[in-house]
């Protein structure tokens, strides 16, 4: 019986993820805040709360985080990471004062504390890879001269996490000085031997996991990334960072193999896990942070766009392209959520996740948006105030290009 509950219960949502994810992909919308939509729906508190199904579920969106991690990292290699890290790492400074400190700060001043505070500012601070991509391609702005300006501003913030997340974890453990200080400097000296071990035997470790059948290359990467995940957790790394740093360890074909074979599995799992943090969150929590994280969001996306627009000014890029690189970075989500959803299970802040939820929503549904009108607004503007002024609005000097179609 109790068996005939659990599949009831989870072929309704992952049936009910389906459809929601065809509707999205119908209107070329990001389906992330319909799935946490879902989530509130089926949750505690929600409309049609789930008994058999949750357990599985909440391991489901371990898995989903895991793999959400191991494809992003199989998107680099360390070498690429260490380049962009050298050429870039300005414009990551400036992301990561305009955006982390709003979040640090609204935490301080709502009293959460100084943990809570590094959690929020983790949450505003990294803009959602997996969206902004899919606009850039919708929107045919992948051949733009902007877009390495966008892409590196995503590079370094997700190798920023390489480091942030031990942090985190560290702080979430509630270790003292001493015990926290070393379990720190073990995740951060595991990342760094990972990091040198991938620049220098990354495609000896790609040829010894390499396999010309799906199935033993999907069975092995698996196993391998959730073995590792497994003892990083143990070592209070966190899993995701084991998983992230597996993934720069495949590189070439083995990389590109895998990236196609767990495709579909990351999609399902991530989808559950947002699912997962819809169904920890009380909807009836939501309303009293609704105003805070409306407040926050309108902050955050202004200074994601001034990010996008100092980092593709200092590439070289023309006034509208620099407008175009601002907004397209405005989007939140998985990363903030995985964030948020670290900090809810460690129970730091009962306000924190209804906050995380209902910013990354607000952001997810924005951030198209602005990467849509950001540009034509400020030129509609800097026209008007110039016209105001009695002189000639200011022209890029070189055209922009004809954007490539996905």
């Amino acid at each position: 019986m109790h068996s005939a509950v659990f599949l009831i219960e989870f072929g309704a949502v992952v049936l009910a993820l389906g459809l929601l994810g065809r509707f999205a992909a119908r209107v070329r919308f990001s389906p992330i805040p319909l799935y946490l939509l879902a989530g509130l729906v089926f949750g505690h508190g929600g409309v049609v709360p789930l008994g058999g199904s949750e357990e599985f579920i909440e391991i489901g969106a371990e898995i989903g985080v895991v793999l959400l991690l191991l494809m992003l990292g199989l998107e680099y290699t360390a070498g690429d990471l260490v380049g962009h890290l050298r050429t870039h790492a300005p414009a990551g400074a400036v992301d990561f004062v305009l955006n982390a400190v709003p979040g640090a700060a609204v935490a301080v001043l709502m009293g959460w504390g100084p943990v809570a505070a590094v959690v929020l500012a983790g949450v505003t601070w990294v803009s959602s890879s997996g969206v902004i991509a899919k606009v850039l391609g919708d929107l045919g702005r992948i051949g733009n001269r902007e877009t390495p300006a966008i892409l590196s501003v995503l590079v370094l913030e997700d190798l920023a996490m390489a480091v942030y997340l031990p942090i985190l974890t560290t702080l979430l453990a509630g270790a003292g000085w001493a015990a926290g200080g070393v379990t720190l400097a073990i995740a951060l000296g595991a990342v760094g031997v990972v990091l040198v071990v991938a620049v220098r035997y990354g495609r000896h470790i790609s040829r010894f996991i390499s396999s010309d059948d799906p199935e033993k290359l999907l069975l092995v990467v698996l196993g391998l990334t959730l073995l590792v995940s497994g003892f990083a957790q143990e070592l209070q790394v966190s899993a995701a960072v084991g998983a992230f740093l597996v993934g720069i360890a495949l590189s070439g074909e083995v990389a590109e193999n895998t990236h196609h074979l767990l495709m579909p599995l990351r999609d399902l799992f991530a989808a559950v896990f947002f699912v997962f943090f819809g169904l920890s969150t009380d909807p009836s929590t939501i309303p009293p942070v609704l105003l805070p994280a409306l407040a926050l969001a309108l902050l955050t996306a202004l200074t994601k766009i001034a990010t996008g627009y100092w980092a593709a000014r200092r590439a070289g890029i023309g006034e509208r392209g620099r407008w175009r690189a601002g907004g397209a970075l405005v989007a939140r989500g998985e990363f903030s959520i995985v964030i948020a959803g670290l900090a809810v299970t460690a129970g730091v802040e009962p306000a924190l996740g209804p906050l995380a939820t209902a910013y990354v929503l607000l952001l997810v549904v924005l951030g198209p948006v602005t990467a849509r009108f950001t540009e034509p607004v400020a030129l509609w503007l800097t026209g008007r105030r110039a016209q105001r002024r009695g002189v000639a609005p200011v022209v890029d000097a070189v055209p922009e290009p004809v954007p490539v179609p996905d």
